[in-house]
């Protein structure tokens, strides 16, 4: 049986100083999490760990992410986490400080019923 996507958030996080790309990605997690809440799992009589939770980071430097260890900032379901390019790194010109801005878009799916 496959599983239906029923819930999207998406999230933002910037390190401003120290050009860290895992506090900016646990910050875009953060963020997309802050604008959800499931009462539809309790309403539906539904256990949260049926809930496949899939989080995708973009971030200029992807290689730079701890996937597993953002995996275990989604409280929810079983949780998978992708980093992709994206993001943006914002140079300032006249200090050469780097400001890094992760993406997120958390998806949670459930298995199809009936």
């Amino acid at each position: 049986m496959s599983d239906q996507r029923l819930i999207l958030e998406m999230g933002m996080g910037v390190d401003v100083h120290g050009r860290d790309y895992m506090k900016a990605a646990r910050r875009a997690i953060s963020d997309a999490l802050r604008h959800s809440s499931l009462p539809l799992l309790d309403a539906e009589g539904i256990d949260h760990r049926d809930m496949r939770v899939v989080a995708t980071i973009g971030v200029q430097s992807p290689d730079a992410l701890d996937t597993a260890a953002l995996a275990e900032e989604l409280p929810r379901g079983r949780a998978e986490v992708r980093a992709v390019f994206g993001g943006l790194d914002s140079t300032d010109p006249a200090t050469g400080e780097v400001v890094v801005i992760a993406q997120a878009a958390v998806e949670a799916f459930l298995p199809k019923r009936g």
